[in-house]
């Protein structure tokens, strides 16, 4: 399975990014073999409004199917979900103690997104 984390940085001991539509980067973990890789997400940092929408669909298209981040406002957790994608919310820490968390199932999936969304 393939896990994305928001990321200050670009590495595991990276801390987490509370925001997921203006996240520096997803951290792809697979889940069987423990690689990783980096995505920026600088083209989505500055954007007026849509950064949620846009940066779910770089996480789709990264056929990630668990996202773990601090907060996920209405349209990004509706594409997500719409693709399938399981989301967790409310995680802190670092990216490595975060992929750990769902193996201890500490994690569960939300059933709504956990913010609001910014231009309502």
């Amino acid at each position: 399975m393939k896990i994305a984390i928001t990321a200050t940085d670009k590495n595991l001991s990276s801390t987490i990014d509370p925001r997921f539509g203006r996240a520096a980067y997803f951290i792809v973990i697979d889940s069987e073999s423990g690689d990783y890789y980096a995505v920026e997400n600088s083209q989505n940092l500055n954007l007026p409004q849509g950064a949620g929408i846009q940066a779910a669909k770089t996480i789709i298209e990264n056929q990630v199917e668990m996202l773990i981040t601090g907060n996920c406002g209405p349209k990004a957790f509706q594409v997500l979900k719409s693709a399938g994608t399981d989301i967790i919310t409310g995680a802190e820490g670092t990216v490595s103690q975060a992929f750990k968390m769902p193996r201890k199932k500490a994690l569960k999936p939300a059933a709504a997104p956990n913010v609001e969304g910014h231009w309502v």
